[in-house]
């Protein structure tokens, strides 16, 4: 079974995305905090993260510039899932290595999963 860490400050989009994911045949982790996730991440090591870029304690930017600069979290596929469209942001983010990013309100929970799917195939 594939495991999801999943770093979302939102607790409705944590459990609605979570429960479709689990429905899927996924393993979800939760992080309501970019400190929290940077520990699950290195404790669980998921084999993809969802991470949202606007967190408490710690924003997605540091999340996955720490992520990526770890040797034990460097190769895990980021989706970077956010309400955040400016281009800078963007580009910011995939030059941090960033997978894929998704603004939330352009994608329903359908596509989001078939996203997910595509990159663990």
């Amino acid at each position: 079974m594939k495991k999801i860490l999943f770093i979302e400050d939102e607790p409705t989009l944590q459990k609605t995305l979570g429960r479709a994911l689990e429905q899927e045949g996924f393993e979800i982790l939760s992080a309501l905090d970019g400190e929290i996730g940077i520990t699950k991440a290195k404790e669980s090591k998921p084999d993809l993260i969802l991470l949202d870029l606007i967190l408490p304690k710690m924003d997605g930017f540091e999340v996955l510039k720490r992520l990526k600069e770890n040797e034990e979290t460097k190769d895990i596929p980021v989706i970077i899932l956010t309400n955040l469209e400016n281009p800078e942001d963007i580009e910011k983010v995939l030059s941090l290595g960033a997978t894929t990013y998704l603004v939330k309100a352009n994608y329903d929970l359908e596509e989001v999963i078939d996203k997910i799917k595509d990159m663990l195939k």
